[in-house]
């Protein structure tokens, strides 16, 4: 049985808040082993947190249990769940943060944690079920308890989603937006990176940025498009920041274009 629990929050790491959601977790199952998958998903954003979890959850172990609180809707009638799935159990509020995992990995089964024996206490904090609920949970699953301990099933369809960006085809070419925005500035759009073969190169706004492989093809400075490790192309500066040098923030439009500029 796996011990192997991944933690993602937007709670940052200057508070103790990531500390004590640990720490009720090696209390409950101290051969646990945790693995920080970000903590520093900007507050109540959960399309961040949706992103990150995609980069990151599909590379562990089949068995991982993954634990993620961005829950801008804590304290109210918002779910508490688990969801297994071929990859491993996915513990959070019910609010679209697996989105993008389940639409790989789809749910086989969901419950709602209502049984409070297997929470912290039977009077949660209403600000902190980070540490009062899902952690604790996330423990005991470790150890071996049952998903159906845990609170009655769900139907796997009634779990939130969040909306994602879609692509719009066009006379020649493709129009997409941006979807994420990392710590180098790069500007990672939703196209796929197969598309950008047939491309000539992307527009932002009246901005036309060429197509490379890698970034030693252009100059230090210069702005380039390419195939990102997360399978979509993104906006990047040469030893620079896209995100700077553009003034593009998430959900800016862009186009892709099959043709070579004129």
């Amino acid at each position: 049985m796996s011990r192997l629990l991944t933690l993602l929050t937007d709670f940052g790491l200057q508070d103790s808040y990531v500390a004590a959601m640990k720490g009720v977790v090696y209390s409950i199952c101290p051969e646990a082993t945790l693995v920080d998958l970000c903590h520093a998903i900007p507050p109540q954003d959960v399309a961040a947190g949706r992103w990150q979890l995609l980069q990151a959850v599909p590379y562990f172990p089949a068995g991982t249990v993954h634990l993620a609180v961005v829950d801008p809707g804590v304290g109210s009638d918002r779910r508490a769940v688990v969801i297994e799935t071929a990859i491993g159990l996915l513990v959070g509020p019910d609010n679209g943060l697996w989105s993008s995992v389940l639409s790989r990995f789809p749910a086989q089964r969901a419950v709602n944690l209502t049984n409070t024996n297997y929470w912290r206490s039977p009077q949660p904090d209403p600000t902190f079920h980070g540490r009062d609920i899902f952690a604790p949970v996330a423990a005991h699953l470790l150890n071996g308890v049952p998903l159906t301990e845990l609170g009655p099933l769900v139907n796997p369809a009634s779990l939130q989603t969040l909306v994602e960006p879609q692509l719009q085809r066009l006379e020649n070419g493709w129009q997409g937006q941006i979807q994420a925005i990392d710590r180098f500035g790069n500007l990672i759009t939703n196209l796929p990176a197969a598309l950008g073969q047939a491309a000539a190169g992307l527009t932002l706004g009246d901005r036309w940025l060429p197509i490379a492989r890698t970034y030693s093809e252009v100059a230090v400075g210069d702005l380039l498009v390419l195939a990102g490790s997360h399978g979509y192309l993104e906006i990047a500066q040469r030893n620079g920041s896209a995100k700077q040098a553009l003034g593009a923030e998430m959900g800016a439009i862009v186009q892709l274009v099959c043709r070579r500029a004129p």
